[in-house]
């Protein structure tokens, strides 16, 4: 390493498995990054400010120092990159430059990688190297690496034999009346409220969100497409991939929008596009902040410990902006994964997914229906997960919830229940998910391409839940609106019980272990679980215990 370099702590990237170096990356390809800069410390999970803070509140209290930025940019032009853009608020600059520039200046060996799953992109190994002036001032670069860092499972592939079997029960795939009615929405239709959702790819079919909204009788809500670091894909390139192509690339994302559609038409929705890559995370999570919506979707994660997704810098930096949305009243409901115990990891050890293992969300995961004679029962999704995997490592058999102990974020006062891990060794860690709700058979009805086209998976009892929680915001008194909502939940309402406990119908069937098959995981009971949280919503209930 040259002396005017030091290893940036956290940054190092290993190799994934099926994962081949073909080339050295072209000199004078263009490059952008984002990086990230040190701020005063932020509040833990214990310490997060009282009433809400403002983005302006916020920006003076946590912003990173000009004198830090001009340092940086000063450095950084030095060896040839440009500064596009400054964000204080969120200690956040982006920089532009060749692949020879960046080299000079961070030296991360840059190649060019292929891998069955995302084809060919540039990608790097071990650690970025900053320039030693800078080495106490960058606590991130991001976007050297373009490896796809999280997924969501595509519930849309293995839904057909499940919604036979449901319907083999006399089940069908639930309306927003039907979700209404079972989780006991309070009236209303969000109006005047911002809900925010994450995608990292595919597009959006503005016809299929007006044919599903027509069929349910519901307006049209406002939506507005906010490109982050990618523009989505048009309605034109969508109609000329192969079918099955068309369907991954928009089944998730509409299934989010038409799930907040249908329970808040009257909301304003914003979808963020970003990409798919570490520097997606970052910079989407960077905008969602300053625009400060009531409640973010996000249905797409990894395994917490998997050392070929997020780096550990990564997972920082991430947290660090879960922590501001935190502190804005922002909360973020993310799934809590769709392959059981084992969150696709082959080992023998149990897993949380990331980012839902953050004490700074609002964790959701996933029940299914069953009946019996004239009794439909709601118990834990387990649908023989982790069991199949194709050559690009996805699986391909049944679905479960996530759930489970992190072995990184420790387990915050303000969660106030406790359940051993089953990784030996490991910490008191954060507990997931919070709550949960509908993931499995029957699953949604929901319109793709014009036809029905029922979906599920966490990936769906996220955005219900911030649809829920838009709906509740809009009718609670001023002093009481825009709240973190996960550490209320853990505390006393006037009755007494912890609010999570008298907001939500407890789920005390199932167990979510997956692979290896059986494999271990945790099993729901009495009460809180790493399974279900609190449980599935009481929506009537947890508006009048958040007053």
């Amino acid at each position: 390493m040259s002396s005017s370099h030091v290893a940036l702590s956290g940054s190092r990237r290993p190799t994934k498995a099926g994962t081949q170096r073909l080339r050295d990356a072209d000199p004078g390809a263009p490059v952008e990054i984002t990086v990230s800069l040190r701020g005063p410390a932020l509040p833990d999970a214990d310490d997060l400010p009282g009433p809400a803070l403002s983005v302006k509140e916020y920006a003076t209290k946590y912003g990173a120092a000009q004198a830090d930025a001009d340092k940086v940019k000063q450095a950084l032009e030095g060896y040839g990159l440009k500064v596009e853009e400054v964000s204080l608020p969120t200690c956040s600059m982006r920089v532009s430059g060749t692949v020879a520039a960046m080299e000079k200046a961070f030296q991360p060996h840059l190649g060019i990688y292929r891998n069955a799953k995302q084809g060919e992109y540039r990608g790097r190994e071990k650690d970025v190297k900053l320039p030693a002036e800078l080495d106490d001032i960058v606590t991130g670069v991001f976007g050297l690496d373009q490896r796809q860092v999280a997924r969501r499972k595509s519930q849309a592939l293995n839904v057909a034999p499940a919604a036979q079997a449901a319907a083999a029960h006399s089940l069908v795939p639930l309306t927003p009346a039907d979700l209404e009615a079972r989780y006991h929405f309070p009236p209303g239709d969000g109006v005047g409220q911002e809900i925010a959702i994450a995608e990292f790819d595919g597009g959006y079919l503005p016809g299929d969100l007006a044919a599903f909204c027509a069929k349910h009788n519901r307006p049209v809500p406002q939506v507005t497409i906010v490109p982050v670091n990618l523009t989505p894909l048009t309605v034109q390139q969508i109609m000329q991939l192969p079918r099955p192509k068309r369907i991954d690339a928009l089944a998730e994302q509409m299934m989010d929008v038409q799930i907040i559609a249908g329970l808040c038409p009257k909301a304003h929705v914003s979808v963020y596009f970003a990409t798919f890559d570490q520097k997606g995370w970052i910079d989407l999570l960077n905008t969602v902040i300053q625009a400060k919506p009531v409640t973010l979707s996000i249905s797409w994660g990894a395994p917490e410990d998997d050392p070929t997704a997020f780096s550990k810098a990564a997972r920082t930096e991430i947290n660090k902006r879960l922590a501001a949305a935190a502190s804005l009243g922002i909360t973020v409901c993310i799934s809590s994964g769709d392959d059981g115990s084992g969150d696709m990891m082959t080992d023998t050890r149990v897993h949380v997914d990331f980012p839902s293992g953050s004490p700074f969300v609002l964790s959701v995961g996933g029940t299914m229906l069953t009946k019996t004679g004239t009794k439909v029962v709601e118990q834990i999704w387990w649908e023989d997960p982790g069991t199949r995997f194709d050559d690009a490592g996805n699986s391909t058999g049944g679905g479960s919830t996530g759930g489970g102990v992190s072995i990184f974020f420790k387990r915050p006062q303000w969660q106030n229940v406790h359940v051993p891990s089953l990784n030996e060794g490991s910490i008191d860690g954060r507990v997931t998910p919070d709550v949960t709700a509908l993931a499995g058979p029957p699953f949604y009805d929901l319109t793709l391409l014009g036809h029905d086209f029922p979906d599920g998976g966490t990936s769906a009892s996220a955005p219900l839940w911030a649809a829920l929680i838009a709906r509740i915001n809009a009718l609670l008194p001023a002093a009481k609106k825009q709240r973190f909502l996960t550490p209320l939940l853990y505390q006393a309402g006037a009755n007494g019980q912890p609010r999570g406990k008298s907001a939500c119908r407890d789920v005390t069937i199932g167990e979510n272990p997956s692979y290896p098959h059986p494999g271990i995981g945790y099993a729901a009971g009495s009460g809180f679980d790493a399974v279900s949280g609190w449980g599935a919503p009481n929506g009537a209930a947890l508006l009048a215990a958040l007053q």
